[in-house]
């Protein structure tokens, strides 16, 4: 068997190996009490029909209570007794606002939920899509552009090679439009490659920024562009940032119209490709799709000189590889020093925590930008000094910035110092895991009082490892700020959905004191990237709420050790507020 062989049938056994360890995880987590599972945080109860949307087919619930852990894009089972019992509804959660909560339906019969609209159960579900990604590496091996180009770039028997007319002219056209001098060569060189090139953009260095300009140059000298990424939001942000450099650029996203939420007014989007008017242009244009579209109707058949991926530090070699078979030229922008692939299997499986980036960083065709324009010094230091080699610093406009009140803070004013950056309030608890009510209570007056301060609630963001947390902290929002408009606007969620994201103001509510627990989940608590997503999302300040008890942990691993001490040094290089359990805000 031949190396190309050797590789492929690897892929596709993690392919199947996950796919059986989510839907034993699911099967097993479905065979607990309803009870139990509602109590945990694993099933909402009682929802009831409210209407059917006939235009966007979204179904409209509400509920007496809703303490789960879903949040909006979670895949759910709707069914009355049993998700393995009975015919399901599969959808996807769209809006959850506690007791009332709306989700479009992917299959099954949503009509015959109008047949008895009250008692319904959510389950957690899940979209088997191993079918996609066998079809991918099937295929790959099979045609030309899989034989020639993409297995041999994986594999490390072939490189890219730059044409240097096309690498002035991209330098020329970066600089002029004011990109400094390391986009301008990422931009030109990705311009330039004739197969591949890796960007890596650390937090508030602009990489979208240079995935925009690569893409208007590209699709300028008349190439088919696709725009693609893991998920929805970063296609959408990709192609806002494209929309607003080139808006004479024929551009548009191709998926579902509830994915389009937050995309330009001039970007259009269309359910497939064939109902666009971009096949009768002569030109070039971009499209923005996620890879799975190109293995639908919605994207079958249609083929693109370029693939830009963005965030692809999170993409698996085998979703890389589905996106790749539509095009000849590949460019991933990325980090790998934050969120790598969400993987159900053990971290020592092999190739289970590769992501394409990772796989290909160091072959000599990439660049990392080192200038972020969203931190200032202070915030720069720790994430540089920890994931940087000491090489990312702040663009000389940000570095001296400070949080400005426009008034003075009502309460905590230590905690919002302006002069203090990053400050961690150690609230000494013991024995919390995954929802510290007290934790939530101290960060929603915190966000209050910034509110009250004169910050804006579209400048705050809240970030919790845990589902449940955020939901105490939104409950909490909603009762002390009852302005729908103001607690929508701060977003309070997990890191996953705040990568990509920033805010002037970061508040990090750790949830977990217990050390056992955390020990527990040491992997996922204590993983450096996704701390150094965590605290690269604020401008000028961060506050991170929590127990300095948690650093008594006592993970087996030896790596997962030395990452709590990777933590431990994120707490002290932060001002301490020590708030002891039975003070008061």
């Amino acid at each position: 068997m031949d190396r190309s062989a050797r590789l492929l049938k690897q892929l596709e056994r993690l392919v199947q190996q996950e796919y059986t360890t989510q839907r034993e995880h699911i099967e097993s987590q479905w065979s607990l009490p309803l009870a139990q599972r509602v109590r945990t945080g694993k099933a909402i109860e009682g929802l009831a029909l409210s209407g059917i949307n006939d235009r966007t087919g979204r179904l409209a619930f509400t509920c007496q209570t809703n303490n789960s852990r879903f949040r909006e894009g979670d895949y759910l089972f709707l069914h009355k007794s049993h998700p393995l019992l009975e015919p399901v509804v599969e959808c996807v959660l769209e809006l959850d606002e506690e007791t009332r909560l709306e989700m479009v339906p992917k299959s099954g019969n949503a009509r015959r939920l109008l047949d008895g609209p009250e008692g319904w159960i959510a389950d957690e579900g899940f979209m088997d899509l191993s079918g996609y990604y066998l079809e991918a590496l099937a295929e790959v091996a099979d045609r030309q552009v899989g034989r020639t180009r993409i297995l041999p770039l994986i594999l490390g028997d072939a490189g890219p090679e730059v044409d240097l007319t096309s690498y002035q002219r991209g330098w020329e056209a970066a600089a002029e439009a004011g990109l400094n001098e390391q986009q301008a060569e990422a931009v030109a060189q990705a311009y330039a490659t004739d197969l591949v090139y890796l960007v890596q953009g650390p937090p508030g260095t602009g990489k979208t920024l240079v995935l925009a300009h690569v893409a208007r140059l590209l699709a300028a000298e008349g190439e088919r562009v696709l725009v693609t990424a893991l998920t929805h939001r970063a296609i959408n942000n990709a192609l806002n940032q494209i929309a607003a450099i080139a808006d004479d650029l024929p551009l548009c996203k191709v998926g579902q119209s509830a994915r389009a939420d937050g995309l330009r007014e001039d970007v259009p989007n269309y359910e497939s490709f064939n109902r666009s008017d971009l096949g009768q242009i002569s030109g070039g244009y971009v499209i923005g799709a996620t890879p799975f579209a190109t293995r639908t109707n919605r994207l079958s058949e249609v083929e693109f000189d370029t693939v830009l991926f963005d965030e692809a530090s999170q993409a698996t070699l085998p979703l890389a590889i589905m996106a790749m078979l539509v095009g000849k030229r590949y460019i991933f922008v990325g980090d790998d020093r934050q969120l790598p692939p969400v993987s159900s299997l053990p971290s020592q499986s092999p190739l289970s925590q590769d992501s394409i980036f990772s796989y290909l960083a160091g072959r000599g065709y990439d660049e990392m930008l080192t200038l972020t324009y969203r931190l200032n010094d202070r915030l720069t230091a720790w994430p540089s000094h920890t994931f940087y080699a000491g090489r990312l610093r702040p663009a000389p406009v940000v570095g001296a910035r400070r949080l400005e009140l426009p008034s003075a803070p009502p309460r905590w004013p230590e905690v919002l110092d302006p002069q203090q950056p990053a400050v961690f309030v150690d609230l000494y608890q013991r024995n919390t895991t995954v929802r510290s009510r007290r934790e939530a209570e101290v960060v929603a007056d915190l966000v209050l009082a910034l509110l009250q301060a004169g910050i804006p609630p579209e400048d705050l963001g809240v970030i919790s490892p845990y589902r449940a947390q955020g939901r105490e902290i939104r409950n909490l929002l909603r009762r002390l700020a009852p302005d729908p408009a103001v607690h929508r606007a701060i977003v309070v969620d997990t890191v996953e959905r705040m990568q990509g994201q920033e805010r002037e103001v970061i508040l990090v509510s750790l949830a977990t004191s217990s050390p056992a627990f955390a020990a527990e989940l040491a992997d996922f608590f204590f993983q450096p990237q996704r701390l150094n997503v965590t605290v690269t999302r604020p401008r000028t300040k961060l506050i991170i709420v929590g127990s300095s008890t948690v650093l008594r942990a006592q993970p087996e691993h030896p790596e997962t050790v030395e990452w709590v001490r990777t933590f431990e040094n994120l707490l002290h290089s932060c001002t301490l507020r020590t708030v002891d359990h039975r003070e008061g805000p």
